[in-house]
């Protein structure tokens, strides 16, 4: 084990996620290998040029010599997808196998964390402004942390080291959720493939299905355990895991039904609420579930 102090540079001033993420990324890289690290936020060549490890600043881009800059006029590359890397993504492709080991969690995350990250800081739109609200996006988080102009008191670098924390937590739970969601895909495939009636797919446990059974037409209900109050919850199957459209929804005549009215409409005495929105409703056992399936695949 080294016991040499790494120092790690990036830029001072104002921080954004990429570099807050990418200072996580190393953070948790070191501390799984029980090194010890500095992080150094300036802009001074000196203290760049003798650095273990550069990013978001420098102007270049050079992966074995542990420079990850995309300032520079040509960019450091694009993903297939067409998204231009920033700090985190560049440090993410080195780095990111050593943190998760398996490179299809690698690329999850970098999908549903990483990418999105970087499009942002290169001003590349992931999404279509269709009204006056805007969504509330993890840039504007940490952007909410950067002191105002009437907080000339506070310290941006300790801030910055107060963002990391908050990013490794988010890194670390995003890299087990990928994890967990990867090896549940196998088992979610299984059920399927063995169910007769592919419009109705119930699930032992409550896996990520979402993304999964989107990808296969039949689907329209899933029906799982809520292992909090050992009940079971029948929920539409969406039409695309990024929107809100299901297949299918639950009878009208149902929504906002509790207990005695649902059980009343249905015909199910297991049955104990239907959501307003018609996208999901709660049963006490796995037969009543399916009964209320079954209800809502022939309404």
């Amino acid at each position: 084990m080294t016991t040499q102090n790494k120092k790690l540079v990036t830029h001072n001033g104002s921080f954004h996620c990429d570099d807050i993420f990418a200072t996580a990324i190393f953070s948790l890289y070191f501390e799984k290998r029980g090194e010890t690290f500095e992080i150094i936020r300036t802009r001074d060549e000196e203290a760049i040029s003798n650095a273990d490890y550069v990013f978001d600043v420098g102007g270049i881009y050079d992966e074995d010599k542990n420079r990850f800059d995309h300032h520079q006029k040509d960019g450091a590359g694009k993903r297939e997808n067409g998204i231009e890397y920033a700090s985190f993504g560049l440090v993410w492709r080195k780095f990111g196998i050593k943190l998760c080991v398996d490179t299809k969690v690698v690329d999850l995350v970098d999908k549903i964390l990483v990418a999105p990250i970087d499009a942002g800081d290169n001003g590349f739109d992931l999404v279509e402004n269709k009204h006056e609200i805007s969504p509330y996006f993890i840039h504007r988080v940490f952007s909410a942390m950067e002191p105002t102009w009437r907080e000339t008191n506070l310290d941006k670098d300790e801030i910055f080291l107060e963002c990391v924390k908050m990013a490794k937590v988010i890194l670390s739970r995003e890299i087990t959720q990928a994890k967990d969601s990867i090896l549940a895909e196998d088992l979610v495939i299984s059920i399927y493939n063995n169910t007769g009636d592919k419009k109705i797919i119930v699930l032992n446990k409550h896996y990520p299905y979402e993304h999964i059974l989107c990808d296969f037409s039949e689907p329209l209900f899933v029906i799982y355990p809520r292992e909090i109050d050992n009940t079971w919850t029948i929920k539409a199957v969406l039409d695309d895991f990024k929107s809100f459209k299901n297949r299918k929804n639950f009878p009208a005549p149902w929504a906002g039904l509790r207990s005695e009215e649902l059980q009343k409409i249905t015909g199910v005495e297991d049955a104990i609420f239907c959501h307003r929105g018609l996208f999901l409703v709660v049963a006490k056992t796995k037969e009543g579930a399916i009964k209320l399936a079954q209800i809502a695949v022939e309404s």
